[in-house]
């Protein structure tokens, strides 16, 4: 379902303000340049004329001139190249700059929505999550393995906790690495406060760099909104729980963190199982964070949603003393 008009236009509109500082940004660069080397300004007007008499030799079809005008283009735009780099400027001074290079600013693709344009109507709908401010701490540039010890082995990984630390870090950094590959999913399991949402945050900042969309939602949160799009189709929040839910299922990664905090019943349990389920036969990539065990899961959410995850999710088991409380105690800041 589409978003509604208002809620599109209001997208669109930012799209067409980035174009707009593109190009002014670009005219300035240019003026700068053309004062400090003013023989850029007559390659740009030699180049211009070249275009547009290799625009009527094209339409005539004689080839045999388009090459040369061509390899002419091609040896202006080397001297450009060169004055820029003998004045300390980068070689794409003069190009313009794009905030997303794939679609040039525009949303769209040959009339498909760009990813960009996708994580835009995501956020526009989950602007409540407020997770691009948390990205901006929470990413692997500030991930610390000082908070996990090395003075004894834990009898569940048979690893300390650093040495199991830098383990789920390296997989959850492969997971990155071959993601539009592999389409793998996470089970991030262990006690409250010893990094799981942090870990999954470090994962959605570079995945949201590379162009993904990303969509972080707590079990609480995720579960309301299947609520409300389940039983609430005839109130007046139906039309965006609707659109929330399409998202969810379709989104390049979705974030359910703190899995069993959440009100469960029989509603949940289907409802768990349908979008696990859905976005495997989509290969939709999910993470899942949770404070329960193995067990637990099995015991609370029924045997089809425990084979799901066990079978294919990759489980990473994060064990040590809770961060939170530590930095609390010790008067520490996080770094």
């Amino acid at each position: 379902m589409p978003l509604k008009n208002d809620q599109y236009n209001q997208i669109i509109r930012e799209y067409d303000s980035r174009r707009l500082i593109n190009k002014h940004d670009l005219d300035n660069r240019r003026k700068e340049a053309y004062h400090l080397i003013p023989e850029l300004m007559t390659l740009e007007e030699e180049m211009i004329a070249i275009s547009v008499r290799s625009g009527r030799l094209a339409l005539r079809g004689d080839d045999r001139d388009l090459n040369a005008l061509k390899a002419k283009t091609e040896e202006l735009k080397a001297r450009q190249t060169a004055l820029l780099r003998m004045n300390a400027l980068p070689e794409d001074y003069l190009d313009m700059q794009f905030h997303c290079t794939k679609c040039k600013d525009t949303g769209y693709i040959g009339g498909e929505k760009c990813n960009c344009l996708r994580q835009a109507i995501a956020d526009l709908m989950y602007s409540n999550s407020n997770i691009k401010s948390i990205l901006a701490n929470e990413n692997f540039n500030n991930f610390s393995f000082r908070y996990y010890g090395d003075d004894y082995i834990d009898e569940s990984t048979g690893l300390s906790p650093l040495s199991n630390m830098q383990k789920v870090v390296a997989n959850c950094k492969s997971f990155v690495k071959h993601f539009n590959n592999k389409h793998d999913n996470l089970l991030l399991l262990g006690n409250t406060g010893v990094g799981k949402t942090f870990l999954a945050n470090c994962i959605a900042k570079e995945l949201l760099d590379k162009g993904n969309t990303v969509i972080y939602l707590t079990a609480f949160r995720l579960f309301d909104i299947l609520e409300k799009y389940k039983f609430g189709k005839n109130e007046e929040n139906s039309y965006a729980a609707s659109n929330q839910f399409d998202y969810i299922l379709d989104c390049d990664l979705l974030i359910i963190d703190d899995l069993g905090t959440e009100f469960y019943n029989s509603f949940t349990t289907s409802q768990l199982y349908l979008i696990i389920n859905e976005r495997l036969l989509r290969k939709k990539s999910t993470i899942i964070s949770t404070n329960l065990s193995l067990p637990d899961i099995n015991s609370t959410y029924s045997e089809r949603v425990y084979s799901r995850i066990i079978s294919l999710y990759l489980v990473q088991r994060i064990v040590g003393e809770d961060i939170r409380l530590h930095m609390a105690v010790n008067g520490l800041k996080p770094t």
